[in-house]
């Protein structure tokens, strides 16, 4: 097995399976491009005893087509395509039958959305094969994966019929952490500063896939160059690939997210109705969760209000950055990303950019300020001026359980941060706004996220506690 980069949870969670005495149903799911194959062929070696891979887009007599041709492989037959998804499983349950009791078996069905293809029948024919034969082996290790999160969640976890409750593990993947992502470009020949890294995952967040990409030969502006700006090279039509392959009404989609890229903020239900044209009915609703179980959305509460209240993020940095930077803009210069490096439009995508960052890394933040242990909920907040009081904005708040709030600034910038006697003004005002807003009796720490941290003057000591890019490369066990 080769090394893998972080996915330390998702080995133990397989190394216990694979000890265990019962037939094992293993789901594996996360966004596309996650590592979810890698992850499962390197663990097991490549080494099933039968493995599938459902073909995008394709009817049910070419999915048929591709499991007889995977079978006969196996077998050393030369039989005909199966008539349907309950003959399919009757000649795997009679293959797996054969083969040795007294070894674990292991079957992968890997991108198992693109099987269940329009009146197949391939579910229930599924659900047959584990209820009936499947779950009660002691040595078979099915595993289904599937880069269609929302599919996963709807069929397999939520299922209502003849698999409810029936897996025994769930592998959701993330992205990498900037840690993680450090340790795999360093695994690659590139020996980036933690400020370039901090620039890199901003434009492609911790998929490994695109990581993968980056050319140990260039420095990070060339990269960024080619695999986004150089026409038919790298990431510059990926953009399509990834919504059509996740979602069937994709345009649905790509109005949803389209909307988000414009307020990184985020924006509520009724925004997003508004924004879109979208009627609020249950495909909106459903659409809005399907992007949030495969990544591209958060959903999170503004303080002092419940989830009723929800604000809807695009979460996936590589949509976030199409939509900047790539789409509506014919003809850019191949060479854009490093003749920009002072373009205010860049500075200003990076700074709302890096508090997502930020949220991304919250038990890392919490590690710093000494409060991991320490039950807290994390919220924005935002006041409008009105005759009552001046407009307020805070970035990150973390709710603590001891009676402390941090009120979390987060600052990007190439150089120690320097509180000015204006912006003094303006955080205490700021602080004191949200005190008499919120009527919270908590004792408010004045945080700052920053990436070299805050110059010392005569302004910085109303600072209470200080995060600094590094501590967002902090490893968390």
């Amino acid at each position: 097995m080769n090394k893998l980069i972080g996915r330390e949870y998702e080995n133990k969670e397989l190394d216990r399976c694979m000890k265990n005495t019962d037939s094992q149903l293993i789901v594996v799911y996360g966004r596309r491009r996650i590592g979810k194959t890698y992850l499962i062929t390197n663990y097991f070696n490549n080494s099933f005893c039968f493995s599938l891979t459902g073909i995008y887009n394709q009817p049910a007599h070419i999915q048929l087509f591709n499991f007889i041709s995977e079978y006969n492989e196996r077998t050393g037959s030369d039989l005909e395509p199966a008539k349907n998804w309950m003959e399919a499983f009757l000649l795997l349950k009679k293959y797996i039958g054969s083969l040795p009791e007294n070894e674990k078996q292991v079957v992968f069905f890997d991108e198992m959305p693109w099987m269940d293809t329009l009146r197949s029948d391939f579910l229930p024919a599924f659900e047959w094969f584990w209820n009936s034969w499947g779950s009660k082996r002691k040595n078979l290790i099915f595993i289904v994966c599937g880069s269609a999160t929302s599919w996963m969640v709807d069929n397999i976890d939520n299922n209502k019929g003849g698999l409810f409750n029936r897996f025994t593990c769930r592998l959701y993947l993330k992205p990498f952490t900037l840690c993680e992502t450090e340790q795999y470009l360093e695994s690659k020949g590139i020996f980036w500063s933690r400020m370039t890294i901090a620039e890199c995952y901003m434009i492609m967040g911790g998929i490994p896939f695109y990581l993968n990409m980056l050319d140990s030969s260039l420095n990070f502006h060339e990269n960024i160059d080619k695999l986004f700006f150089r026409k038919q090279q790298g990431l510059w039509d990926e953009f399509k690939h990834l919504y059509q392959t996740l979602f069937k009404n994709n345009d649905l989609y790509i109005r949803i997210v389209e909307a988000l890229s414009t307020k990184r903020n985020g924006m509520t239900r009724t925004e997003i109705i508004e924004q879109t044209g979208i009627p609020s009915n249950g495909t909106l609703s459903k659409a809005i969760k399907d992007l949030e179980y495969s990544g591209f959305v958060r959903s999170f509460t503004t303080f002092g209000k419940n989830k009723n209240n929800l604000v809807y993020q695009l979460a996936d940095y590589y949509t976030a950055f199409y939509y900047h930077f790539i789409h509506n803009n014919p003809g850019i210069d191949e060479h854009y990303w490093s003749n920009s490096l002072e373009n205010q439009k860049i500075k200003a995508w990076s700074g709302l950019t890096f508090e997502q960052v930020c949220m991304d890394h919250l038990p890392q933040i919490k590690k710093k300020l000494g409060i991991s242990g320490i039950l807290s909920s994390v919220s924005t907040w935002n006041r409008i001026a009105d005759e009552e009081g001046p407009g307020a904005q805070i970035d990150l708040i973390i709710d603590r359980k001891d009676k402390i709030i941090n009120l979390c600034e987060i600052k990007f910038a190439n150089d120690e941060y320097i509180i000015t006697k204006d912006y003094d003004m303006k955080l205490r005002s700021k602080v004191e706004t949200f005190r008499r807003s919120t009527k919270t009796k908590n004792m408010l720490h004045p945080t700052m996220i920053t990436t070299y941290g805050v110059k010392q003057n005569k302004y910085s000591s109303y600072i209470l506690r200080q995060v600094v890019l590094d501590d967002l490369f902090s490893a968390i066990i």
